[in-house]
């Protein structure tokens, strides 16, 4: 067994020791596909807060490779750059393996996949289901055009699509399966045109507190229904869905002491942080500070917070934490989604609030 070889076959053991290996289907392809032939470069965050180069021949670009965590391949959908902001990634294998999981293929299905990156993830598909049965698009034609090269260099042969991938592909539809390895803050309504009645649609939403994975059985026609996942998957967003970016408020502001954590609100493995961003929906967050784009904002300073614009932001996240609270609090896997004709929601029992 060669070194990568025997780091893939480490990085599995770990994954079905964690429990999120299930099907031997994907147990076999994380085995036998060469994550590091699909990264041949990525980059880290070094202690200096700068971005890192770490390519192909350097001493610990291998192990890295084979690390179970998420690697950044570009920046500001720009190949050229180092640094900025992340626009493409190779995804963490255990959030990979989750994903592909919820899926529950069968032999024959046809699946399309939104976001191709690397061209790793395709791979994965192609082992699993034959490459006839899969197809993937990306907005970017550079990196389209890379893993389409990495793919046929290592024996895969989908279907490579460039577009925007919230549009789907019609000429492959209908499919049984749809998996977007980019987030969304709403599920295109292709998506779920081009997924048969009763196929599967795994995704995640793009939401600044709240975000997590779902899974959408479709009707076929657009609409459908399913629920947020236990795990807590964040991925780079589809383009077109992408926040503004944090605009510090100013003017009058009423200022008032709190016991609430900025923390509790924004920590993932918190509980309540999936139920606080059905009061903060659009809200754009920072170190400290949350504002949305109809001027309401809020700075966190401890034991004290000021709150200005139309809105006190901060009054609707304590709000919610006792409704939470009264609720049961609780958690992300309890909440439903449904996508109608009348708009796209969460639902928690008779509870709902808009996507």
């Amino acid at each position: 067994m060669d070194d990568a070889a025997a780091l893939r076959a480490e990085l599995v053991d770990q994954m079905l020791g964690a429990g999120v290996l299930r099907d031997p289907r994907w147990h076999n392809a994380f085995r036998a596909v060469p994550r590091h032939e699909f990264l041949p470069h990525f980059y880290r965050l070094v202690p200096s807060g700068d971005w890192e180069r770490v390519a192909s021949g350097d001493p610990e670009w291998l192990e890295l490779v084979y690390v179970d965590d998420a690697w950044v391949t570009q920046f500001d959908g720009d190949d050229t750059v180092t640094g900025g902001t992340p626009t493409s990634s190779s995804s963490m294998p255990t959030i990979m393996a989750i994903m592909l999981e919820a899926l529950e293929v069968h032999t024959g299905q046809s699946i399309l996949e939104v976001g191709t990156g690397t061209g790793y993830n395709a791979a994965l598909l192609c082992h699993a289901l034959g490459s006839d049965n899969v197809t993937t698009v990306d907005v970017d034609p550079n990196i389209s055009e890379r893993a389409q090269e990495r793919l046929h260099d290592n024996g895969f042969f989908p279907t490579c699509v460039t577009g925007d991938g919230a549009l789907g592909h019609p000429g492959r539809a209908p499919y049984d399966r749809l998996l977007a390895t980019c987030s969304v803050s709403a599920i295109p309504t292709a998506w779920l045109e081009q997924t048969r009645p009763g196929g599967l649609v795994v995704t995640t939403l793009h939401r600044p507190i709240g975000a997590g994975l779902v899974r959408i059985t479709s009707n076929g026609d657009g609409t459908g229904e399913g629920r947020v996942l236990t795990e807590d998957g964040r991925f780079m967003p589809l383009r077109a869905h992408a926040l503004p970016p944090l605009v510090v408020g100013t003017g009058e502001f009423d200022r008032r002491a709190t016991t609430l954590p900025f923390g509790t609100v924004l920590d993932r493995a918190n509980p309540f942080e999936f139920f606080a961003g059905t009061a903060l929906r659009d809200v754009v967050t920072g170190p400290n500070r949350l504002a949305h784009s109809d001027g309401s904002w809020v700075h966190h300073r401890g034991s004290h917070v000021e709150q200005g614009g139309p809105r006190r932001l901060w009054d609707a996240v304590e709000d919610a934490l006792a409704q939470w609270r009264d609720l049961g609090e609780p958690r992300r896997d309890q909440f439903g989604v449904r996508i109608g004709t009348d708009g796209q929601r969460l639902t928690l029992g008779d509870l709902s609030w808009h996507l």
